[in-house]
């Protein structure tokens, strides 16, 4: 199928993607795991996921192959990659329509179908645990589809929480339960906070965390973009049109909706939706998100500090909101 992996695609911390060809005709990308945690666990976890699930906001999954120790994922070949460079790159971004700010509007609406899909169009809640822009792929119409399901879990539709032992995601979008257990337990709120820092770096168009902005600030993105809303200002856009600068605004607010720092203050992936498509006038800006106290974080910082997702971005990260 992929020609001796001739073309390769990208590579991660699971291994190499490679793009290949079925005999039908039908582009595919292969995704080869490098190593399986847990006796292949996460391996399984894809299958078992993705496998059963069907919509036009989730990649689909083809087949696998399992022979040994080796794996192999075959999903749908997704012609324009993956949301993180159309965000971050200012070139690419150029080159294609997604510098329309409707565009960028119809993915976020688009994934957060894809995400209140998971969480309740199964017989199963599937919690993904890793919404972020690299793991959003985008079709050759740029539909977006979520992708890498590794780290994904599934829970009876009536958990209200789940249990975890060990924090999962990627830094910078996981949500604080994950560390803080006084924040209240994990669910699929989880996702919710996930989403809204993936929303809020569409709205931004660069990562929420910049150690090297001009100044300290602007290092995190949603405490300084918070400020300036609710001094009424908006964010500074240039060529933007009225429509442009509400469709800014309605995302950026409902993204500060999703990272409440308790679960139980976040809104539901239903809820989202129907935020998404009411006037931005009728959204109201929500408290600030973020921990109030430094005293609190250094003293909750000792459970980030014993984990192996720790890290000195993640730590600064929140320094700088509070």
């Amino acid at each position: 199928m992929t020609k001796s992996f001739k073309d390769k695609l990208g590579q991660g911390g699971f291994g190499s993607v490679y793009k290949g060809k079925l005999r039908s005709g039908n582009l595919v990308a292969i995704k080869m795991l490098a190593t399986s945690k847990g006796n292949g666990q996460d391996f399984i976890n894809e299958v078992a996921t993705i496998g059963r699930i069907h919509h036009v906001n989730v990649v689909r999954l083809i087949g696998f192959c399992f022979e040994g120790s080796k794996r192999a994922l075959v999903y749908d070949f997704m012609p324009n990659g993956s949301l993180d460079k159309y965000i971050f790159n200012q070139e690419q971004r150029g080159n294609i329509s997604l510098s329309s700010w409707e565009k960028m509007y119809k993915i976020a609406l688009g994934v957060a179908h894809g995400i209140e899909y998971l969480h309740r169009g199964c017989d199963m809640q599937i919690l993904h645990f890793d919404i972020k822009p690299h793991n959003v792929l985008l079709d050759e119409d740029f539909t977006p589809k979520i992708s890498d399901f590794g780290l994904a879990k599934l829970y009876p539709t009536n958990d209200n929480t789940v249990p975890l032992t060990a924090a999962r995601g990627t830094i910078g979008y996981i949500a604080p339960e994950m560390f803080y257990k006084s924040m209240g337990g994990v669910s699929y709120k989880a996702d919710v906070y996930s989403f809204g820092m993936l929303l809020m770096e569409m709205a931004g168009r660069r990562k929420n965390v910049n150690p090297f902005a001009n100044t300290s600030s602007q290092t995190y993105f949603p405490s300084w973009i918070y400020d300036k809303l609710n001094q009424g200002e908006d964010m500074e856009m240039e060529d933007a049109s009225e429509d442009d600068k509400k469709i800014t605004r309605k995302m950026i607010i409902i993204a500060l909706c999703c990272i409440q720092m308790k679960p139980a203050d976040r809104p539901s992936m239903s809820k989202v939706i129907e935020m998404l498509e009411s006037p931005t006038e009728l959204l109201q800006m929500p408290p600030k998100p973020f921990l109030a106290s430094l005293e609190r974080v250094e003293e909750d910082f000792r459970i980030i500090e014993s984990s192996s997702y720790h890290s000195s971005s993640y730590k600064s990260m929140i320094q700088s909101s509070t």
